[in-house]
């Protein structure tokens, strides 16, 4: 039968009693129950320690001050605090100044842009679209002469036409000029043939009303040039030819400009 075992813990051999450094190793390393409690006492009390120090320190900052000391602390704060807030409103004065400079120039901008585009239908520089009338005149019994067609284009420009245009070709504009020609009527140089087809952006009531005047285009056109004319109110006048621009070269503009 095997051998039973011996339970007993053994005993190092009896030697030298340990030194104190090695206690002390030995309570580091394997710190008893006794030993721990004592170690997290001291570091509450350690805690609080410093804690009331800080409290002390923080409470004592004003606490040893003088009444007339205090005063001027406090008078110092409400002097940061009043140049606080006239930096504040100073600020704010200049940002509505900056917006309402900002709104100024937008509006300047706005209104220099809607110039432009009104310069440009005038000067006949871009195509535009509208309401308006379509007006024919087509050459019966006689000859259409230019004083009647000028007349004309004068009229519908008083009534308020805000461009005009010959045969889906000709443009015009403040300067056009018309001449007599052989197989019909020169317009800024080019040759412009019957019939005529003048396209019209406007009001179209007052439009015809201006040319059903007595003694007005239609009148002198139909009685005095054997004309037939028809004026036709489209949903939409489209105008799509342009004048090119001619640069002055002589003109420039005043310095006070």
């Amino acid at each position: 039968m095997p051998e039973p075992h011996d339970e007993t813990p053994r005993q190092d051999p009896p030697g030298e009693p340990a030194s104190g450094r090695e206690r002390l190793r030995a309570a580091l390393v394997r710190p008893s129950r006794g030993q721990a409690v004592v170690a997290v006492l001291l570091a509450v009390l350690g805690f609080a320690f410093v804690v009331q120090v800080n409290d002390y320190r923080a409470d004592a900052t004003y606490a040893g001050l003088r009444e007339g000391q205090l005063i001027e602390i406090l008078d110092g704060l409400t002097g940061t605090a009043q140049r606080a807030r006239r930096e504040v409103e100073r600020l704010e004065a200049r940002r509505d100044e900056l917006q309402s400079e900002n709104t100024r120039r937008e509006a300047a901008l706005e209104e220099a842009a809607q110039r432009a585009r009104t310069l440009n239908i005038v000067a006949g520089l871009v195509p535009v679209s509208g309401p308006g009338l379509r007006v024919t005149i087509e050459e019966t019994s006689g000859r259409v002469s230019v004083g009647a067609l000028l007349d004309t284009i004068q009229e519908l420009r008083t009534a308020g036409a805000e461009a005009m245009e010959f045969n889906d070709r000709f443009r015009l504009g403040a300067d056009s000029s018309f001449e007599n020609a052989v197989g019909g009527i020169e317009l800024d140089g080019r040759l412009l043939e019957p019939p005529y087809v003048l396209e019209v952006i406007g009001d179209p009531h007052a439009l015809r009303a201006g040319l059903s005047l007595t003694s007005g285009p239609i009148d002198t056109l139909e009685g005095e040039d054997g004309a037939t004319v028809t004026v036709e109110e489209p949903d939409t006048v489209e105008i799509t030819s342009v004048r090119e621009l001619d640069r002055p070269e002589h003109a420039e503009p005043a310095d006070s400009q």
